[in-house]
């Protein structure tokens, strides 16, 4: 997802020092994003825990097991693991880029990081592909598309998010004295095999101006466009039929991905921008290093919002809210009964449609 998300504490403590020597106006603008940024870290991580737990909670143990259920419960299990990690983030940056935890915490926290951020975006698109075959091909989803085949078929964003992964589970480990004398980082070493530091430097450019592009393409731009791409098939299907509303896990989703691109995409440029400053070999601007640290946190906060939408999507959320939020969230998660049906899943009006909260609660 991130262009070097495991770099992102010890970057902005590098540069916070190059920022503190200017002029007062900008220390203190820098200041208060700095403050902005550690503020959504804390929202994201309470929010996080508690709203994913929850749709942990109603979809894992309360809900019926359909295809729409088992989607939405590994993406909330992909963003609980997210934000549980943030408290480190927050104390390493407030240490100045320090990481005091040990070797195995820095492979273990950064591995579920990157595990679980490239696992959801991935499982988004999955999600998208599957409303596609449900409008585009709503008889075979009917004869096929089935709980067994959904627990077979989820467990492929999941291979993938670990294939991208292993830089971090072979590479990453402590550093000492970095960022400072005395002090240790939970950095990328990929050469070991050398102690000169202007071998080590050029071999890193190398290796995350690479890994950069790579996530940017795969982690990002693949998954977006596979969601454009059914969006797009989507509405075709829906104007030539002229119908207007669609069915609610269609609603769900399309609310999911928008938050997900709003999010995402302003650091992504930033990430996109920060690789390229490497391969000129130009250092960070505070400016762009600002950016990293309010897109990022903007980018973080994303895997708080799942559970909100799901919340909202429900008919009646503010009765709802006040009297039964778990209730809200079966609405939200549950599928149409008749989405798959041979007259093109139903994607006329919500209300007209049996539902399968009846069902869901066991």
């Amino acid at each position: 997802m991130d262009t070097n998300i495991s770099l992102l504490m010890n970057l902005s403590a590098a540069n916070s020092m190059n920022i503190s020597a200017r002029s007062q106006s900008v220390s203190a603008g820098y200041t208060a994003l700095n403050v902005f940024s550690y503020l959504m870290f804390g929202i994201t991580f309470v929010l996080g825990v508690l709203g994913n737990g929850l749709v942990i909670w109603v979809a894992g143990f309360r809900m019926v097991r359909t295809v729409t259920t088992i989607s939405y419960l590994n993406l909330a299990i992909a963003d609980f693991c997210f934000t549980s990690t943030l408290p480190f983030f927050i104390a390493s940056k407030a240490m100045g880029g320090q990481w005091p935890f040990g070797w195995f915490m820095c492979k273990f926290v950064f591995t579920i990081v990157d595990i679980n951020l490239f696992g959801s975006v991935f499982l988004i698109a999955l999600i998208a592909l599957d409303r596609c075959i449900c409008v585009l091909h709503p008889v075979w989803a009917q004869n096929h598309r089935t709980v067994s085949l959904a627990k077979k078929v989820i467990i492929g964003p999941w291979i993938c998010a670990f294939l991208l992964t292993l830089p971090v589970i072979i590479r990453l480990t402590t550093i000492p004295n970095k960022p400072g004398p005395g002090k240790t980082a939970c950095s990328f070493d990929f050469s070991p095999w050398t102690k000169d530091p202007v071998e080590k430097k050029k071999v890193a450019i190398t290796m995350l101006t690479i890994r950069g592009i790579i996530r940017f393409i795969i982690g990002f731009s693949t998954p977006m466009s596979i969601v454009a791409i059914c969006y797009g098939l989507i509405a075709t299907k829906i104007h030539r039929q002229g119908l207007i509303k669609s069915s609610r896990p269609l609603r769900v989703l399309s609310f999911v991905v928008a938050a997900f691109f709003l999010c995402w995409c302003p650091f992504q440029v930033v990430a996109l921008i920060s690789t390229i400053f490497r391969v000129s070999e130009r250092s960070m601007t505070p400016g762009l290093t600002t950016a990293v640290n309010v897109t990022s946190s903007l980018a973080f906060f994303n895997s708080c919002l799942n559970p909100m939408l799901y919340v909202f999507m429900g008919q009646d959320f503010r009765e709802r809210l006040i009297h039964s939020l778990p209730a809200s969230l079966e609405r939200a998660l549950s599928e149409d009964s008749g989405q798959t049906s041979n007259t093109g899943i139903n994607l006329g009006n919500n209300s007209s449609l049996p539902s399968e909260d009846s069902e869901q609660a066991k």
